[in-house]
């Protein structure tokens, strides 16, 4: 709609080529980018969160489309970020979790820098990365764990937990592994660096000015981590995964698009002394899989000091482990997985992790509570479609598990229970006395869906494992 897809596609090309960027301070601030990235933040659930500044996007609105494009181009020239409202998110161990919630202008800037970065950095950064990325997902991270375990039979698993990851991000080494992908140009620089150090507002009024960190909830961040965690990806494959050899083998590309390098992986283990690993990373939650626990002690402790000499980041030491997933579950995502024996060969099995379902009921069931608490049909209708799309965002997370229907019947009934206790005298039924609607079609099978009044409640106990796949 504003043309920046060929821009993007040609930034992605030049960039894949080795070329270095003087000038993107005026794709950002062009007519096109301003007006694409103040629709996708004007798109986003967060747009009627206001600021410091108090400014909502319905104020914005306001404004014409020039107008809009000239505040953009005066603020980005004269750049000054405003203070980051700081807000505390309650996490289910009872702890809470930082969120930095920047201005609208400060976001739509943001924004319109994301669209310029991200495809020069998504022609250098690897596979191996899942998470933030474009066509990528959780789904892809766990498919890539699995092939590890049922293709290539590695069960020793590295968990190496970074400590206060997103707070401890050094902004003099980020600065310069920006500038390593490629980008040059110094006004933009300028910026990105303000952004680092803009203020941020606690909760009780006072302003803390950052020495380091990159906050959460800035709509740059999830790109700036993959950018700094870059370097522990080419580190970590160049242990094993690229490698170079002696001779340069055509590798075919995997399902996914993305090569295996199988043909160099096997050349390595026939004519190489060298221990195999391999790696999957999710912004900065990854795993290392090796074949033996000789293995991974090694790379446990050289992974440990790699990123405390290079990244100037500690781990956490109660979190991070090595586990023999033959014998015990390893976490990855809110999943749990392990390698069970069948016809001599190990293969991976996953189901939904003890705390994910603990969430997941703590969740439903106080969705339960609020349909309960209306009388009337229309406004108890609209806490069921709630509910009813709660129960498939829960599905299309986790249906990739391989025994996501068994983790799911463990809370089905209690769940079920609850949805009656609350609405038996809202006409919970078993049936419905005229054609139901607003059932989708992957529901219409079971006999497990419930109904109050003709409204349908869908089923959480019923979801089908989806075969996914990795390169």
């Amino acid at each position: 709609m504003y043309n920046m897809n060929g821009v993007r596609h040609a930034l992605y090309e030049q960039s894949k080529a080795g070329m270095n960027f003087n000038n993107l301070s005026k794709l950002v601030i062009s007519r096109q980018n301003i007006l694409l990235a103040y629709r996708n933040v004007r798109g986003n659930k967060g747009s009627k969160t206001p600021g410091t500044d108090g400014l909502t996007m319905a104020e914005v609105d306001l404004l014409s489309a020039e107008e809009v494009v000239e505040n953009v181009r005066r603020k980005f020239n004269w750049y000054n970020p405003k203070p980051v409202r700081r807000v505390e998110i309650p996490k289910p161990n009872g702890k809470t979790r930082p969120l930095g919630i920047p201005t609208i202008w400060d976001r739509i800037i943001q924004q319109c820098i994301l669209q310029v970065l991200e495809p020069i950095c998504e022609a250098k950064f690897l596979p191996n990365s899942k998470g933030f990325r474009p066509n990528k997902s959780a789904e892809d991270a766990i498919a890539s764990f699995m092939y590890n375990i049922n293709r290539r039979h590695m069960t020793w698993v590295v968990d190496v937990d970074i400590k206060g990851f997103f707070d401890n991000v050094n902004h003099t080494k980020l600065m310069r592994l920006i500038w390593n992908m490629g980008i040059h140009d110094k006004q933009l620089l300028v910026v990105i660096r303000k952004m680092l150090k803009a203020p941020v507002q606690m909760p009780n009024g006072t302003l803390v000015y950052p020495e380091m960190g990159t906050p959460q909830g800035g709509i740059l961040s999830p790109l700036l981590a993959n950018i700094y965690l870059h370097e522990l990806d080419v580190w970590l494959s160049s242990q094993w995964e690229r490698m170079p050899t002696k001779h340069e083998y055509k590798e075919p590309p995997g399902r996914n698009g993305e090569s295996t390098r199988s043909k160099t992986c096997r050349a390595l283990r026939k004519n190489s002394r060298l221990k195999e690993i391999h790696h999957v990373r999710y912004a900065d939650d990854f795993k290392i899989v090796c074949s033996n626990r000789d293995e991974a002690e090694r790379i446990f402790i050289a992974t440990q000091m790699w990123l405390k000499e290079e990244l100037k980041l500690d781990i956490s030491p109660e979190k991070s482990k090595i586990t023999d997933i033959t014998v015990e579950y390893t976490e990855f995502l809110g999943f749990k997985i392990k390698a069970n024996l069948k016809r001599n060969k190990w293969v991976g099995v996953s189901y939904i992790a003890d705390k994910a379902m603990a969430r997941i009921y703590r969740t439903l069931a106080g969705q339960i509570s609020e349909i309960g608490r209306h009388k009337d049909r229309e406004s108890m209708n609209k806490e069921i479609a709630k509910y009813n799309a709660m129960v498939m965002g829960i599905h299309n997370y986790y249906q990739i598990a391989t025994g996501v229907f068994l983790s799911l019947d463990t809370i089905s009934l209690r769940i079920l229970r609850k949805l009656y206790t609350r609405t038996k005298y809202k006409g919970f039924s078993k049936t419905c006395p005229k054609p139901a609607i607003l059932i989708p079609p992957k529901y219409r099978e079971t006999r497990q869906i419930r109904y109050i009044g003709d409204y349908p409640v869908l089923p959480i106990g019923y979801c089908r494992t989806k075969k996914c796949s990795a390169a």
